[in-house]
């Protein structure tokens, strides 16, 4: 079943559509600026790069904004400046003209991500943690069938095929905003009295998640970035097969998700889920690092398992960031939290690629082995963190200041 309610079905719809859309364009966003457009390469990253830092502020005041206007009416407001500064790219000639527009769109990226993490909240019922693992289910899923008609696209390598993945994305951006419509009004909740505005800035424990969070989100340009290249480099094995251990990665996170994810509901399921996904990832990067002294027999073989630990790795990973990241936030400030949530995933995520083409790749297999042991150091940290988020938060029926 896809959602227990309309609404969970609706979200669901509405997320698989938008992730459809991303799949579309981020596969071929970089070619079309630099192919169809003619910009130099080094033009199109700096401009992609200055969105990306600006876009990182919106979060925060995004999701502080939904809390207070509603977030079904912030995420709606910020789809539709996504869907016609998408499309306006299609004007785009120069530098300039990328960066402002490439900014737009990352600053409404940034404020409907904190809207939307306040509004899973709100549309996730009795068994939020279900609800959870079903949309990543489908997101996941849809960002696979995007990427996939992204490659139909760039096999034509024509501009036409390029302007349809661009406007099929705007398009979705408008698509989902209208299903939301379809969504009730949900009320907006009020603080307790005498509570600070900025509640998250000073509660220690979420703070202390997000940058655990942030850090262990180096594990996704693992596959991405760092294993293509590691097989490029030091071993035999063909390079077309990146392009099937991707494949196997998505697919199995998509099967799992649901499964595990369902599962883990409290704060302490969230602290375990977490040293579980550190403890798989300590296994499953040794592995990776080993098909560089195997036959390439061997090597396809235990490559290949290490992608199935490190997705079950993903899969626990994922979970813990729900039960933790939403379990940690008062129902009435869902927005700003996960505006600060979203903040630091972004900021480790602009760190990863630097971190693991230097470090990691330059100490070759002591830097796979120092990889593994920093995630299975984050994930022990998991139960504690979770055991002081649990002391730290409100008792029913009690107000407080500030929490930490």
């Amino acid at each position: 079943m896809v959602g227990d309610s309309r609404p969970e079905r609706v979200l669901i719809a509405a997320s698989f559509v938008n992730r459809v859309g991303n799949g579309l364009f981020n596969a071929a966003s970089a070619l079309y600026f630099t192919l169809v457009v003619g910009l130099p390469a080094v033009q199109v990253g700096a401009a992609l790069s200055i969105a990306g830092v600006i876009g990182l502020g919106a979060g925060i005041p995004g999701g502080h904004l939904a809390d207070r206007r509603g977030a079904r009416t912030i995420m709606m407001s910020a789809l539709a400046v996504q869907a016609v500064s998408m499309a306006a790219l299609l004007l785009v000639e120069s530098w300039a003209a990328l960066t402002v527009v490439a900014t737009v769109d990352q600053v409404a990226a940034a404020a409907g991500g904190a809207a939307s993490g306040a509004l899973v909240v709100r549309v996730g019922g009795d068994r939020p943690a279900l609800f959870r693992a079903r949309l990543r289910t489908f997101v996941n899923l849809g960002v696979i069938l995007g990427t996939v008609g992204a490659g139909l696209a760039l096999a034509a390598g024509t501009r036409g095929a390029y302007v349809t993945l661009i406007l099929g994305n705007a398009a979705s951006f408008a698509l989902c905003a209208a299903l939301l419509l379809l969504l009730p009004r949900y009320p907006v909740l009020a603080a307790p009295p005498q509570q600070r505005r900025w509640l998250v800035l000073t509660d220690r424990p979420f703070l202390a998640f997000t940058a655990l969070y942030g850090a262990m989100g180096l594990q996704y340009p693992v596959v991405s970035l760092l294993l293509p290249i590691w097989i490029s480099e030091h071993t035999e094995v063909p390079r077309w097969s990146v392009a099937v251990l991707f494949a196997v990665n998505s697919l199995f996170c998509v099967l799992m998700q649901t499964r595990i994810g369902s599962r883990v509901e409290t704060l302490r399921d969230g602290g375990r889920a977490f040293r579980t996904a550190g403890l798989l990832f300590l296994v499953s990067c040794p592995m990776m690092a080993l098909g560089a002294y195997t036959p390439v027999w061997a090597t396809a073989a235990l490559i290949l398992t290490a992608i199935f630990v490190h997705s079950l790795a993903e899969v626990w990973e994922s979970s813990a960031c729900f039960a933790l990241g939403f379990g940690l936030a008062p129902d009435h400030a869902q927005g700003q939290y996960q505006g600060v949530f979203g903040l630091g995933f972004s900021a480790g995520q602009a760190l990863a690629p630097a971190i693991l083409t230097t470090v990691v790749l330059g100490l070759g297999m002591t830097g796979w082995l120092l990889l593994a042991a920093f995630f299975a150091a984050l994930g022990a940290a998991g139960p504690s963190l979770a055991r002081w988020g649990a002391r730290t938060r409100p008792q029913p029926g009690v107000a407080v200041e500030a929490r930490g």
